[in-house]
């Protein structure tokens, strides 16, 4: 790969190299995830007598034991749990930079992920108003399913993504907060719970003829329960217009809704707050405007 001549900043002690390589770290992660040399060796397709002399040149680099070795189990030590989780940030982050920097010479412009059906009027005036401002750039949009846009903006294939707290997260990125707003059930037109002035989330929970849509986990599994399996919000909608479940969503919602659905307050259900959110690297003039653009809105 490419970043393999790429290096990260460490301190170390005085008497060794001051920086560590994308390529030590690799050896490291692998070794780490495997717990095992033989199988992290596989793993990198090389041998494991180097794959061992690297790792303990690591350790010496470093001044720290990584690793607690016996003839029958190797163990992370505190140290090695550390730059376990840091390594994977430092090398998700040289992929990115690697994914970013092809992309711009492919395709100059900027990629903002987003949750199809969410924020979508907000999308459509940010949109029109990026476009005016001069210099702009293309914008391509990703609509995205829950919890996907997080992902894209880490690994880089997007630039700049719109997120919902407190369902996203938004730790490692630079945010600015865009809009709050609080959330309604939405239910089948003629329900007998349509004209309720407003509900609570325990209510909601006890509806056994409207269960709960049950969304992929990050792993595309589906959680267990009697509600139906959803991919989109488009899906969603339907499902909800033929009397098959119910959601709890942002009151934004409203404007995508037809006359076969109802909305009734969800007065403890937590407030969603809708913010932009880019690399903390990021020195992308477009992505800047565009966010400036956002503020403004």
């Amino acid at each position: 790969m490419a970043a393999h001549t790429a290096r990260v900043l460490v301190t170390v002690s005085a008497g060794y190299d001051d920086t560590v390589e994308t390529r030590e770290l690799r050896y490291f992660v692998a070794v780490a995830e495997e717990l095992h040399f033989g199988r992290a060796a596989q793993r990198l397709a090389m041998a494991q007598p180097p794959l061992s002399r690297a790792i303990q040149q690591l350790e010496r680099r470093l001044g720290v034991v990584l690793l607690h070795r016996t003839t029958r189990s190797i163990a992370l030590t505190e140290a090695g749990s550390v730059l376990l989780r840091e390594a994977r940030a430092a090398l998700d982050a040289v992929e990115a930079a690697e994914r970013r920097t092809r992309r711009a010479a492919d395709r100059p412009g900027v990629v903002l992920a987003t949750k199809a059906g969410a924020s979508s009027e907000l999308l459509s005036k940010l949109l029109d108003a990026y476009a005016a401002e001069p210099g702009a750039v293309t914008v391509e949009v990703m609509l995205c399913g829950p919890g996907e846009q997080e992902g894209l903006l880490r690994d880089g294939r997007a630039d700049v993504a719109l997120l919902h707290r407190p369902f996203d997260t938004t730790a490692g990125f630079d945010t600015e907060d865009l809009h709050t707003e609080q959330q309604v059930l939405v239910l089948p037109a003629g329900h007998p719970l349509a004209n309720r002035p407003h509900m609570s989330l325990a209510e909601v929970s006890a509806l056994t003829d409207l269960p709960l849509p049950r969304w992929p986990r990050r792993d595309g599994s589906y959680p267990d329960g009697p509600g139906p399996q959803v991919r989109d919000h488009t899906q969603l909608a339907q499902l909800i217009a033929l009397g098959r479940t119910c959601a709890v969503m942002p009151e934004s919602v409203r404007t995508q809704l037809r006359d076969v659905h109802a909305i009734v307050p969800v007065l403890d259900a937590p407030a969603v707050t809708t913010v932009i959110a880019w690399p903390p690297h990021s020195r992308s003039k477009a992505v800047a405007d565009l966010v400036r653009t956002a503020i403004r809105l």
